[in-house]
């Protein structure tokens, strides 16, 4: 039998944001990044919801892109780590995935392939700034060339990069790396890929060929200080449970492990069915908010693995059973992160497998 935590995933909220992103990045094609099982909403479901809409899909590693075959998809997949090892580079051709190549052991891997499995379409990743996966700007004419003379790789080799800070709309980092990739692939054809969501947003000279965008693909914020909503995004995901427990607890009693929180008075403390068990952060801080009912109350003591503590004194109506929101539409992720001292990608990332998943049209 499920427990009460629910996470509802609004399929029109997915479709509503990659319309909009199409709109923002245009002429650039988008790639949707479903990496990290969609950012914790469902990869298969997350697909199935923008088949026919998304023009590629973007994902971490050959696993996922295998998963995305077997449910039928056809789009152009990217593997945006490429081969992990030299067995990998055949399954990628028979899946006709792309591979980015980063490293020079995946160039020893590629000249090994062999072309009658089918050219494999590789991204040659180049490290403008970030340094952390890709080849430094003034390798890039040789790699180039080495991919271009491979047997097993398709001539057409497209271009990326990935941006450190692009969140930072007035930072110099970004034109850096911008400028930094337009030097090292100016005298080379094919498709170039530079914006993940925070440029589409910030950055209109990278726009490229093609944009990567995970976080507002869901509704997440990008930026410091603001919801996905602010942008125009609507949140893909809702997460809810039940209150299962009403006590009155004394003035100056300890609430929850280690007693760090006191009550100031006599007072009603709620008990939701919901904890870091389910993916709700151990980390968020008393008052941080939740919905019981329509009635914002704060969370007091520390999370627990399967329950959250809350101070009913401002819903004095609310009764076991009571839906209780810890974000959605109305109130956003990115609060309840940043009462927590992480982001809202980690969040949404982080549901378990006893949290039960639906699906709306909303």
């Amino acid at each position: 039998m499920s427990r009460a935590t629910v996470a509802t995933i609004h399929l029109g909220a997915l479709r509503h944001n990659l319309a909009r992103l199409k709109m923002l990045a245009a002429p650039a094609q988008v790639m949707a990044v479903v990496k990290a099982d969609a950012y914790g909403h469902g990869l298969e479901r997350v697909a199935r919801a923008l088949d026919g809409e998304a023009e590629a899909f973007a994902v971490a590693a050959l696993g996922d892109g295998l998963r995305l075959r077997a449910a039928g998809h056809r789009q152009r997949i990217v593997v945006l780590s490429g081969p992990d090892t030299a067995r990998d580079i055949a399954e990628m051709q028979r899946l006709q995935l792309d591979a980015a190549i980063h490293h020079d052991v995946q160039l020893q891997w590629l000249a090994q392939a062999d072309p009658a499995r089918g050219r494999l379409r590789t991204w040659l990743k180049i490290d403008s700034g970030m340094h952390r996966l890709g080849f430094a700007p003034e390798r890039v004419a040789a790699v180039h060339a080495q991919l271009a003379a491979t047997p097993g790789v398709d001539p057409d080799i497209g271009l990326l990069t990935h941006f450190s800070d692009s969140e930072v709309f007035d930072g110099g980092q970004t034109p850096a790396q911008i400028a930094r990739f337009a030097e090292a692939t100016r005298m080379f054809g094919g498709p170039r890929s530079l914006s993940n969501s925070a440029a589409v947003l910030g950055w209109p000279d990278a726009r490229g060929d093609w944009v990567r965008t995970g976080g507002l693909l869901y509704g997440l914020s990008v930026v410091d200080g603001k919801s996905g909503a602010d942008f125009g995004f609507r949140p893909a995901m809702t997460l809810t449970t039940r209150l299962i427990a009403i006590n009155p607890i004394k003035r100056g009693e300890r609430v929850g492990y280690n007693g760090t929180w006191i009550c100031p008075e006599d007072m009603p403390v709620g008990v939701a069915a919901v904890g870091y068990g389910d993916g709700y952060p151990r980390s968020a801080i008393a008052g941080t908010p939740v919905l019981v009912g329509e009635q914002r109350v704060p969370l007091i003591g520390r999370v627990s693995m399967d329950l959250i503590t809350l101070d009913l004194r401002d819903a004095p109506a609310a009764k076991i059973g009571d839906r209780v929101l810890l974000w959605g539409p109305e109130l956003p992720v990115e609060h309840i992160a940043a009462q927590s001292g992480t982001i809202s990608y980690d969040l949404t990332c982080g549901m378990t497998r006893r949290v039960l998943f639906v699906e709306d049209e909303s």
